[in-house]
This record gives C-alpha cells, sequence and structure tokens, in this order.
C-alpha cells in the first residue's frame, strides 16, 4: 500500500471505521449538492423556454393567456425573494463548506490528513497480489509481486483493518461501497458557473432577463 494511504502509526480500527463513515456520508452530500445543481439548471431551462411559449400563444391569437404567463410565471421567484441561485448559494454558505470543512479538519486532527485509509485497507483485502489487474497503485505494474496467493498479506479472505474479523470490504461497512468505485464525488455536477440562466449558456433567442434558475 502506498504511503499516502496507510494508516499512522497509532490510529486505531475503530478511528479508521468512523472517519469513514463520516467521508461516506460527505459524498452521499457531494451527490445531493449535484441534484441540487441539476434544479437549478432546469428550472433556468424551463423559465427560458417560457420565451418561446409567450410568442407561440400571441401568434396563435391567445394574448390574454401569453400575458398571463409572461407577467405570472416568466421570471418568478421559486420560493419568495430567491432564484434558484441564490438557493445554491445559501446552500453552500450555510451546510456544505461548513460540511466539508469539519470532514477536512478530523482528518487532518486523526489521520494525518490521509484519505480513504478505510477503502485503502479494503483495497489490500480484497485484491489478490501478483494480479495484473490488482495492483496495490499504478506504480506498482512495474513492480512484480508474489505469484497469485489468496493465503498471501492483503489476500481477499484477510481479516479486516488489524484483526478485527470483520472483512473490511463488507458493504455495510462505514465508508466502504459496494466496489472498486468506492470513494469520491466524482458523479457530482460542477459548482455554480452560470452566466444568466445557470447551466444555461448565453447564446442566440436568449432573454436579457434570464429565468429564476439563473
Amino acid at each position: 500500500m502506498d504511503d499516502p494511504h496507510r494508516r499512522p502509526e497509532g490510529v486505531s480500527d475503530e478511528t479508521v471505521a468512523a472517519l469513514g463513515s463520516l467521508s461516506k456520508a460527505l459524498e452521499t452530500t457531494e451527490r445531493a449538492r449535484g441534484h441540487l445543481f441539476g434544479f437549478h439548471q432546469l428550472t433556468g431551462t424551463a423559465d427560458l423556454e417560457l420565451d418561446r411559449a409567450v410568442r407561440l400563444l400571441r401568434e396563435a391569437g391567445h394574448g390574454e393567456w401569453a400575458d398571463r404567463v409572461e407577467t405570472e410565471i416568466l421570471g418568478r421567484d421559486v420560493v419568495p425573494g430567491h432564484w434558484t441561485f441564490q438557493l445554491v448559494e445559501a446552500y453552500d454558505r450555510t451546510y456544505y463548506r461548513v460540511f466539508k470543512d469539519l470532514e477536512r479538519a478530523a482528518v487532518e486532527a486523526l489521520a494525518d490528513g490521509r484519505d480513504h485509509l478505510h477503502e485503502a485497507e479494503m483495497k489490500e483485502a480484497r485484491r489478490t497480489r501478483g494480479h495484473p489487474d490488482h495492483t496495490a497503485r499504478p506504480e506498482s505494474l512495474d513492480t512484480p509481486e508474489a505469484p497469485h496467493s489468496r493465503d498471501a498479506p492483503g489476500a481477499r479472505d484477510n481479516p479486516g483493518p488489524r484483526g478485527t474479523g470483520e472483512a473490511p470490504g463488507t458493504r455495510d461497512a462505514p465508508g466502504g461501497s459496494p466496489g472498486p468505485g468506492a470513494a469520491g464525488a466524482s458523479d457530482t455536477p460542477a459548482g455554480p458557473g452560470a452566466r444568466g440562466v445557470p447551466g444555461t449558456p448565453d447564446g442566440p433567442g436568449e432573454r436579457p432577463s434570464a429565468g429564476p434558475g439563473a
């Protein structure tokens, strides 16, 4: 196992499990934040579509309905005083950043800043040593390991971290995940980055006043 993922001396199994659980909770929050950005962008896209709806209603001779859509819905606050970009900002300011900073501080204080200790030890316990597709790290591709063995250190039937007797790869293990894609929040959409309507590129036909998803 590479040093950045090696358990520091004196760090207990309980601490590794607790930090793994805290990390898993943060990763789940990253996914929730991604859904919030989806809401943010879809609301903006819907609001811009109202420009077309208003135009088509007028062309169809329904000017009164076009006026109602334009004045009552187009550009409307999604909650009093807020477009969706303001909801995203409030969430980031009062919850997400606080959570992320606390998780980072806990890892720094309790594990010398080493991330994903639980997942790293799970990988060691579940991989087949010596197998070309079960390497410990990228650099080990150039460093042959001992032949395949389920009895070698790090074999799949090894006990859990530090001889706890519980396999760290169990699906319910704190901070664990069903497989090799365990850690990280790579599926989280990018953060706020919208101009006018968040997540909706400025382009031909866009109203000067973007929708509430902006």
